[in-house]
């Protein structure tokens, strides 16, 4: 819309430069999955080592030359690299190399535009494009400097580059106003589920470990899952009801990835808070990948810019079926809390390991009793049936009713408010069998 710039083709040459002065380079093995995430065909893969960027190429001038060289033997149509360039470098190698050139940035921004699906996420997407596209207007493109002119086209002397910046700053804030919005009705949902005592419980994760598949398996459901980086881009929420505790919210959210543009994290605020202000988050690792322990630490970053890095969290080791030995299991610390949850998604391994833990983690505000109910109370126990609540019943030869009865505290105490009971009008046993011992 804005540029005047080569025609980009899916033909494309990456580069990698190993830089001295990076405290952690990006990794080459996942910009090669981005690039084809994002479907691109790779056709030269080009290394280099620098101790710091060139200021106005970002490589030296003989990596430039032959890079210009692979660009016409293959005829390539795109230069992606795996590192964020300036306006002004992105410029002059593309009018060196006379191909389309594309950083980092540009590539997940890219990938992002071609996820995202609903009317929140094209919006957060288009913001962050925006934003991104906004630093690349002021140096390079020459041509729109130039004043309008012609019959009607005559003004006050604003500049084709000043009215796009003027349009640009437009449309930033008009979407942004929108995701306000958007964020105003999510607060609002949040502030009901809180009112209802119904935990959230987040999935989180590096990118392409298995969330959409975990939530696919927990919940029945059709969220779009593949084996390939930022699959998932708009956040999902289903009901989940776990056995003897209740309903859960689960949300599943878009996947992190070692440094995550922050135009991105801003942008997407509006989904990033559902992580936020989860009772739990569920933090997803591919337990086969070599760079999970790292992988863990750039999670953990992210978490950190969201404020979320304080929640209740549990690690979900996935696809323990591509490991030798890998067998489901539930790791605990030293007062027997779980921390960690090893299964398998694909197939269901240790799902309901993952229940049990969720369980002990979210249902700790639970009332778990055995209550005697006299015949007049026959409304009551209808009550505790339509919330599910009953484990288990017998009826005694007076007439009475012994009842084990488990559910969330709040709606407990709710229904007693609503028979016009409070706790201590009901008879707690010590316990099932007890009563049937003395009766």
């Amino acid at each position: 819309m804005f540029f005047d710039r080569p025609e980009s083709g899916e033909l494309a040459i990456l580069v990698h430069l190993d830089l001295h002065s990076e405290n952690e380079p990006e990794d080459p093995r996942e910009f090669e999955e981005l690039v084809l995430s994002a479907g691109g065909d790779p056709v030269d893969f080009v290394m280099g080592q620098r101790q710091s960027p060139h200021p106005k190429y970002f490589v030296g001038t003989g990596k430039l030359e032959e890079l210009a060289s692979l660009v016409r033997h293959h005829d390539a149509k795109l230069l992606i690299f795996n590192h964020n360039l300036s306006p002004s470098q992105e410029r002059n190698l593309e009018h060196h190399l006379k191909c389309r050139v594309l950083d980092r940035t540009g590539l997940i921004l890219d990938i992002f535009a071609q996820r995202a699906r609903t009317h929140e996420g094209k919006l957060q997407v288009e913001l962050a494009q925006l934003q991104h596209m906004s630093t690349r207007l002021v140096r390079g493109w020459t041509h729109l400097e130039r004043q309008k002119g012609g019959i009607g086209l005559r003004g006050p002397g604003e500049t084709q580059l000043e009215t796009d910046r003027r349009l640009l700053r437009e449309r930033i804030k008009s979407i942004q106003k929108r995701l306000a919005k958007v964020r105003k009705q999510r607060d609002q949902g949040r502030r009901s589920r809180r009112r209802a005592e119904i935990p959230t419980v987040s999935l989180v994760g590096y990118t392409n470990a298995g969330k959409s598949t975990l939530f696919n398996t927990l919940t029945t459901s059709e969220v779009y899952a593949a084996d390939q980086l930022f699959a998932t881009l708009d956040p999902t929420m289903r009901r989940l009801e776990l056995p003897e505790t209740g309903p859960v919210i689960l949300t599943d959210t878009v996947g992190f990835i070692s440094h995550l543009p922050h135009k991105l994290v801003e942008a997407f605020r509006a989904t990033l808070e559902e992580a936020a202000n989860a009772s739990l988050l569920l933090h997803v690792v591919d337990a086969a990948d070599e760079e999970r322990h790292r992988n863990i630490q750039r999670v953990g970053e992210v978490l950190e810019d969201i404020d979320a890095h304080e929640l209740p969290s549990l690690l979900v080791y996935n696809k323990i079926d591509l490991l030798e030995e890998g067998r489901p299991r539930i790791d605990r610390d030293s007062r027997g809390v779980p921390v960690a949850v090893w299964l398998s998604a694909q197939n269901g391994m240790g799902l309901d390991l993952l229940q049990d833990a969720i369980r002990e983690r979210v249902g700790a505000r639970m009332t778990h009793g055995v209550y005697l109910l006299e015949p007049q109370q026959s409304r009551l126990r209808a009550r505790f049936y339509q919330n599910n609540a009953v484990v288990q019943e017998q009826t005694l030869d007076n007439g009475d009713v012994k009842l084990e009865v488990r559910m969330p505290e709040a709606d407990f105490l709710r229904l007693l408010k609503s028979e016009h009971l409070n706790q201590g009008d009901l008879v707690e046993l010590p316990g099932f069998d007890d009563l049937a011992q003395s009766a």
